[in-house]
């Protein structure tokens, strides 16, 4: 499968996900419109990923390229071909599909509980995770639920995860992330007023990283092998031998 991967940032991007694709024996196109390098033609891809970034929805003025996104995730809705959005990307999903975003009532940022629904447990990602768990956010931006979407988690803040019909996901959390990317984003946190506003403790969060990854891990990857089952069985892909 050709698996494109759009991202925001230098440190936000594919992670874990990029490699759960290329250990799958699939092929992995990171762009960015971001970075002046949209796709052409992402409708043609078999699945398409989108990260997060620390602009938001409504930041038209300052990134103006935010608008031929959104209409590029318009078209591969379109065209049938399974999306897979991450915090901005759910966020991006969400507003595509009729849903509103806005400021949370406060920033999650660092480790907290989540809580899915019940029909995450019929979900094609959602079905193998526990019912409740800590997962690992970065935002001060939600969604609502859009129009017609089933909500898959929340936590005591916003919407955690959402899918749109049978082959669109949107999880505010951020799954996709290993232990060097939050790493990054741990020594950069001053640069995040929110995260200096509520008091962020970096050497707490270090700790929390050690002790919480590889389960986190485990939770990301169940997440994609999941949304690329669905992607390779739309396309009428043959399973690849997996790669170490």
């Amino acid at each position: 499968m050709r698996v494109l991967s759009i991202i925001h940032g230098p440190n936000a991007r594919s992670a874990l996900f990029g490699e759960v694709v290329r250990e799958q024996g699939h092929e992995l196109d990171e762009l960015s419109f971001a970075f002046g390098e949209p796709p052409s033609e992402a409708e043609r891809y078999d699945a398409v990923m989108v990260f997060g970034g620390s602009m938001n929805v409504h930041e038209i003025d300052g990134h103006p390229w935010l608008t031929e996104e959104q209409r590029t995730i318009s078209r591969v809705l379109d065209a049938g071909v399974p999306v897979f959005g991450v915090c901005l990307g759910s966020q991006l999903l969400a507003s595509v599909v009729g849903g509103r975003v806005s400021r949370a009532p406060v920033p999650e940022i660092g480790w907290y509980q989540i809580e899915t629904t019940h029909e995450a447990g019929d979900d094609a990602l959602f079905r193998g995770l526990p019912s409740t768990f800590e997962a690992l956010q970065w935002h001060s931006y939600q969604s609502d639920l859009p129009p017609g979407a089933t909500a898959l988690a929340w936590s005591p803040v916003c919407l955690q995860a959402y899918r749109v019909s049978d082959a669109a996901w949107g999880t505010q959390f951020h799954g996709e992330v290993t232990a060097e990317i939050f790493s990054g984003w741990i020594e950069n946190y001053g640069h995040d007023p929110d995260a200096v506003k509520i008091g962020f403790d970096p050497d707490a969060h270090r700790a929390l990283l050690r002790a919480n990854i590889r389960r986190w891990n485990e939770i990301g990857r169940t997440l994609v092998e999941g949304f690329l089952e669905v992607a390779r069985t739309r396309a009428g892909v043959e399973p690849q031998p997996a790669t170490v």
